[in-house]
């Protein structure tokens, strides 16, 4: 079609969410699909928060706001970074979007030009390249390896470095791999950027309090001060506190990269829903013990499926640090025939023979930017995950 943008060519759908549309029109023509694609907890918005944003509509609060975030949740924002990070910010550092998307979004698009190059760990969130593209620069997608955990070293960080590079992005725990970093593996990374002071840093910490097997958090400019000057860590209330439809995410950075975000957020969306920034005030600024429960819900269903995973033939998973998913290897399967006659030559045929097969809904490792694996989202119930395990196995025991 000769009149959409160009730059549309530059993006592709995501692939994570064609996989949960997929199940989803699976399940609506009777089949009995077991989603493992979306990174979304099945726990319930807390209470006391769905409380808070009742009582903001009965309020009359439901009016315009300040483009980029009401005072009262930029100061519990600020709360959050100096009681939890180590990090001290003023309000007009803080900056509220609508999702930790739409951070990221404004934070690239307010900053990068053709040629600059933003680098970008493989396996990777799947929207990072496509903004980056869509922004007009290069993604330099930097592998990792599951002998390293699917970190990324301070080895191939250096040798990435060009005077071209613009923002490297960092996403602990990390999508789509559970892969976190502790201080000294953090610490490593942070001694690099010092030496190369035109990079800046991209923290995303969505996933900041889904930490297991005793792994302390951190952020980079937390364990390295000097960065705070060129480093926007983002965070928000989808994961943590089960709120992904509310659609709140934030950023705390220097204050020219701030007010050039909500410059452009002015001419976009405007503000966030006011109703969700009421109730986000109260997710930051209320209890917060709820946490350490759902935490080891998630532990527990990480070992199932960690354990399931690697009884099937052909597959190996790692055990990983945070978030809530797991990204194991296919290799072994690799050039067999499914049961129902699928050759199994990628991560891909793998993934969609399964889905036909078996009526499990995962997401292939090529839309991470690492082949031959697939993601497993364990944010369902232990029920479903213990079926999908069985499936898995089933499926990977008729490979031949």
């Amino acid at each position: 079609m000769g009149f959409l943008a160009d730059s549309l060519s530059r993006i592709k759908p995501s692939a994570t969410i064609a996989v949960t549309d997929k199940a989803r029109e699976l399940r609506a023509a009777g089949r009995d699909v077991i989603g493992l694609g979306a990174g979304e907890p099945d726990m319930d918005t807390p209470d006391n928060i769905k409380e808070a944003a009742i009582q903001a509509i009965r309020d009359g609060k439901t009016k315009y706001t300040a483009v980029d975030g009401i005072p009262e949740l930029k100061q519990a924002i600020v709360a959050k970074f100096k009681r939890e990070n180590s990090l001290d910010y003023a309000t007009d550092e803080i900056s509220v979007g609508t999702g930790g998307k739409q951070v990221l979004f404004n934070a690239l698009m307010a900053t990068l030009n053709p040629g600059d190059e933003v680098l970008i760990p493989a396996p990777y969130w799947v929207s990072y390249p496509e903004i980056v593209s869509f922004a007009g620069a290069t993604p330099v997608i930097v592998p990792s390896t599951a002998e390293s955990g699917f970190r990324l070293t301070p080895e191939a960080l250096e040798a990435a470095i060009t005077p071209k590079t613009k923002w490297l992005i960092l996403n602990s725990p990390s999508n789509p791999s559970g892969a976190a970093y502790g201080h000294d593996a953090m610490r490593a990374l942070t001694d690099v950027l010092l030496r190369h002071d035109h990079v800046w840093v991209l923290a995303d910490d969505i996933y900041e309090h889904l930490t297991y097997d005793g792994l302390v958090f951190v952020t980079p400019a937390e364990v390295e001060p000097e960065l705070r000057s060129r480093t926007l860590t983002m965070n928000g209330v989808s994961k943590a506190y089960a709120m992904t439809g509310w659609r709140i995410g934030f950023g705390a950075g220097p204050r020219p990269l701030i007010k050039a975000m909500s410059k452009l957020q002015s001419q976009s969306t405007s503000n966030p829903s006011s109703i969700s920034q009421w109730a986000s005030v109260e997710a930051l600024n209320g209890p917060q013990d709820f946490l350490t429960e759902r935490v080891e819900v998630f532990r527990q269903r990480r070992d199932l499926v960690v354990s399931m995973l690697n009884q099937a033939n052909g597959i190996t998973c790692l055990n990983p640090e945070g978030a809530f998913y797991v990204f194991p290897s296919c290799e072994g399967a690799i050039g067999k025939t499914s049961a129902g006659g699928t050759l199994i030559d990628g991560d891909e045929a793998f993934v969609t023979a399964l889905l036909e097969e078996e009526g499990v809904a995962v997401v292939h490792g090529s839309a991470f930017g690492l082949s031959p694996f697939f993601r497993v989202s364990y944010a369902t119930s232990t029920e479903a995950l213990q079926e999908a395990g069985v499936r898995i196995q089933r499926f990977c025991g008729g490979l031949r």
